[in-house]
């Protein structure tokens, strides 16, 4: 067997055209999903709501009285509403959908001869894909080539064992293999779709997609699961069910009360119908589904995938940040800088960076060629990358580069031996073995004396105190054309090798010698710096864990600013401690050096006992379980596999901590701007609620009709959702300690600012219109002063709280598109019904002359004048 990219030559794959041909014709390869909903469906959904509901019984009643313009005009608002809440769901349905399409799994794939990464739901019959360890397989496909390949399916079989794959044998055909077999079971050329890729490499050819596939055929549809309710969602709905009780026990009284006092039940089912639509809360669950679907989009847009809708809430309370140094804080873009051997003797450093396009010394060719040797051919890890990069460059034409040789086996790093080493043959049938790893390991592989380890340790040092990632390199010593091994019994050595199974089961069953070290600089990402200091300033502390040594990683702190940069704790010493000494020197200590993956669960599971909430990013197959743990897991979108990211909450599509960072930030103001919405949506159902209540009590004439109020519904809909749901983030934002994951969205402090601002204005209303009512202006005037003044009053309060911080004045500043579209449609409503005769007449109003419309004016912003002095008041110490 070759290596992957030599294999890979072989084949073509299918040409970009006829991947499009067959995707027309085909369809694309996903499974039918629940979670898709059609325009009707979402249209039946909205006129099943309260508000339509009664707005249809109103209209009804206005026929039974003979009034068929009131009733026109209540179903034409029935209409436009409906139209307002089906654009609303409309662009949430289509943001769902984009966020489906990019939590697809991705696909490598090999198309006109080149690889290509796309949508695991564009992969079509025919299509060569690439397998990795770590990969989903997107489609059901039969290995055309393997090396090593072991998949789970415990996914269809149950079983939790992985299993054994080949390629398929001379004289077998795909498509027939593709129909007879089925999963489970050690060497089968079949991978499925859903199925993991545990271990090895491969290139498989897809037989079938989507419903076609054995995942489709038992009907297990993938990523369909319906997610648990959200506190959010629970709170929401408690809320909801106590005002929706409150509701209806007013109604009813305010029927009972009607008909009793004034003998009218039919105006009296009326007016209780009236109070009904004014005080029902339907639009505080619509808010929250708006504003989490919407905030999930906004999150793709900053390319961070949202996979649940619940770290919304909780990343606004994230108060440490794990983060890997390799690809997070760095560019994963290694290159060699230092190179370490030993000549006649006595060692030899050479800085590459120092030497730029002068020709390597002699000395080092050979720790370069072993270097390579201990790689795959087509590889993934930058440290592998940046040794071809370097061979490239500087040994090309030379005998240290081996085009021709292929790789016949391949020991993998492990927990016990992070080394790896290679074995390969040349055309000559020659054995070649060479390894590359962590210095101790190669250390342990050559069996160094005492005194060699510790004089190594120190060229180390001297190369991990530049920030560097030190790499050893060792090479097989050998026998003839063979290498030489150590086997258990001498009396019968290793037999000429041809086949994988003749090689010794382990790494340290050959003899190596020592070649060198290797010294990569991966550098910081210039993001970095600045996304900590705002982190800091937000109260929220990072933590750095890497494999790398310890004073490797504290050279990275140190670039960054990452404090205290002094302390570290190793792999080794987490093994070590006890459950409350690992809590103990987690609080001061914000760097793990040497850690496994596996380790980093305990670090998670430390932090959380200790009262945190912890963000945690991965990449690997053995990440899962930490990011699983963390209360917000974000895998790596580039770099990550894709068991990572199914795993976590966030998936990064570019691999930068300042993107995390701005999540937070984004998260954040989405919390912030749902509390004002909310806080909005509450304030305004007071006033309104109580000039329909209220003149009941007193024998007024009623003073808002079902018509007034369907009018302030095409108001309170789209600003309670779409102008607050864009508001910019406070300029605070990230100035503030995390919010408490225990902070509910209806706090005290919500409610009393809301119920103030209600309060306030239904005051200044009752006065606008008793003044007017008892001066003798006649119900018309009245009613239209006090209904001008309540559309006035409703505007000034969407604009006060676009900021619990700032002044109207400042946040006018800000630009917010939605915000004018609902202003400016307000107030050419409110003129075409106050001097349109027609409109006038249907509204019950009477004409309002320049001094009523600077009264109703005045008194509007007059009932919001005490919220915007108290943010002046405490400017300094507002907690938003």
């Amino acid at each position: 067997m070759g290596s992957l990219a030599q294999e890979q030559q072989q084949f073509n794959g299918l040409s970009q055209q006829e991947a499009i041909d067959r995707l027309q014709r085909d369809g694309y390869n996903e499974l039918p999903s629940t979670q898709h909903r059609t325009f009707l469906a979402i249209a039946w959904e909205i006129v099943r709501e309260p508000i339509f509901l009664l707005l249809l019984a109103c209209g009804t009643i206005y026929l039974f009285l003979g009034d068929a313009q009131e009733a026109l005009i209540l179903l034409g608002f029935v209409i436009f509403i409906v139209a307002i809440n089906l654009y609303q769901e409309q662009k949430t349905e289509r943001s769902l959908e984009a966020l489906r399409d990019l939590s697809s799994p991705r696909a490598l794939v090999i198309r006109d001869g080149e690889r290509q990464r796309i949508a695991g739901r564009e992969v079509v019959r025919g299509d060569l894909l690439v397998l990795s360890e770590g990969d989903r397989v997107p489609a059901d496909a039969v290995l055309l080539w393997s090396t090593h390949l072991t998949v789970d399916e415990s996914l269809l079989t149950g079983e939790s064992v992985p299993v054994r794959k080949r390629a398929v044998r001379p004289g077998e055909d795909p498509a027939t293999l593709a129909a007879t077999l089925r999963p489970g079971g050690d060497d089968l050329p079949c991978a499925y779709s859903g199925t993991l890729v545990v271990q090895g490499q491969g290139i498989a050819q897809v037989q079938a997609i989507g419903i076609h596939t054995e995942m489709g055929k038992i009907g297990k549809a993938l990523q369909t699961v319906e997610p648990e309710d959200t506190v959010l969602q629970r709170e929401t709905r408690r809320v909801v069910g106590k005002l929706t009780i409150v509701a209806i026990a007013i109604c009813v009284a305010v029927v009972v009360i009607y008909g009793l006092t004034r003998l009218d039940w039919l105006h009296g089912f009326l007016a209780g119908l009236a109070l009904a639509m004014a005080i029902l809360p339907n639009e505080i669950p619509v808010v929250l589904a708006i504003f989490l679907a919407l905030g999930a989009w906004r999150f793709s847009q900053q390319k961070v995938l949202t996979r649940r809708i619940p770290v919304v809430e909780t990343l606004g309370s994230a108060t440490v940040l794990c983060v890997d140094k390799t690809g997070t804080l760095t560019w994963n873009r290694m290159a060699v800088k230092h190179l370490f051997v030993y000549t006649d003797g006595h060692p030899y450093h050479y800085d590459v960076t120092l030497h730029d396009r002068e020709p390597l010394p002699e000395a080092v060719h050979p720790l370069i060629e072993f270097g390579i040797l201990a790689s795959r051919k087509d590889p993934f890890d930058p440290m592998e990358k940046a040794l071809q990069q370097i061979g490239q460059e500087y040994l090309a034409r030379t005998e240290h580069l081996h085009g021709d040789w292929r790789l016949l086996h391949e020991y993998p790093l492990s927990t016990e031996l992070l080394a790896m080493s290679c074995v390969w043959e040349s055309p000559a049938a020659e054995l070649t073995v060479a390894a590359k790893g962590a210095p101790e390991a190669i250390v342990d592989l050559c069996h160094f004396t005492p005194a060699q380890q510790q004089e190594l340790a120190q060229q180390v040092q001297v190369m991990a105190n530049e920030g560097l990632r030190v790499l050893g390199v060792a090479r097989g010593k050998r026998v003839g054309s063979l290498p030489q091994v150590h086997p258990e019994d001498p009396f019968h050595p290793i037999a000429p090798l041809n086949e994988d199974d003749r090689l010794p089961i382990q790494q340290h069953d050959f003899e190596f010698e020592f070649v060198g070290l290797i010294g990569l600089e991966d550098p910081v990402r210039p993001t970095v710096a600045p996304a900590l200091t705002e982190c800091y300033q937000a109260g929220i502390r990072v933590v750095m864990i890497t494999g790398d040594y310890p004073v490797t990683a504290q050279n990275i702190a140190r670039q960054i600013g990452l404090v205290p940069a002094d302390r570290v704790i190793t792999g080794q010493e987490l093994e070590q401690m006890s459950e409350v000494e690992l809590r103990d020197r987690m609080q001061t200590t914000n760097i793990f050096a040497r850690v496994v993956p596996e380790q980093k669960l305990l670090i998670v599971n430390a932090l959380k006992r200790s009262g945190e909430i912890v963000a945690m990013t991965g990449d690997g197959v053995n990440d899962a379980p930490a990011l699983k743990a963390a209360q917000i897991g974000i895998a790596m979108g580039e770099r990550g596999t894709d068991v990572a990211r199914e795993s976590a909450d966030l998936v990064l599509l570019e691999d930068d901590f300042s993107a995390i960072v701005e999540s937070v930030k984004l998260g954040r103001r989405i919390f912030d701007n749902l509390k004002k919405g909310m806080a909005y949506t509450l304030a305004v159902h007071v006033p309104i609620a109580g000039m329909s209540l209220i003149p009941v009590i007193f024998g007024w004439p009623l003073v808002l009709l079902p018509i007034h109020i369907a009018f302030l519904h095409l108001i309170i809909d789209p600003a309670c959702t779409v102008v607050f749901e864009a508001e910019p983030a406070e300029r605070n934002v990230m100035r503030r300690p995390p919010r408490s994951p225990k902070e509910p969205l209806f706090s005290r402090r919500t409610l009393r600012l809301a119920l103030l601002q209600g309060i306030s204005v239904l005051v200044v209303l009752i006065a606008v219109f008793a003044i007017a009512y008892y001066n003798g202006s006649g119900e018309f005037d009245a009613r239209a002063l006090a209904f001008t003044t309540l559309i006035i009053s409703n505007l000034a309060m969407i604009l006060t709280n676009r900021s619990w911080s700032r002044t109207i004045l400042e946040t006018l500043q800000e630009p917010n598109r939605a915000l004018w579209w609902v202003m400016g449609g307000g107030i050419v409503f409110l003129g075409l019904v106050l001097y349109i005769p027609l409109l006038r007449h249907l509204f019950s109003f009477s004409f309002l002359h320049t001094d009523d419309l600077l009264i109703s004016l005045f008194s509007g912003l007059v009932s919001v004048c005490w919220f915007e002095a108290l943010k002046l008041w405490n400017r300094r110490n507002v907690k938003i």
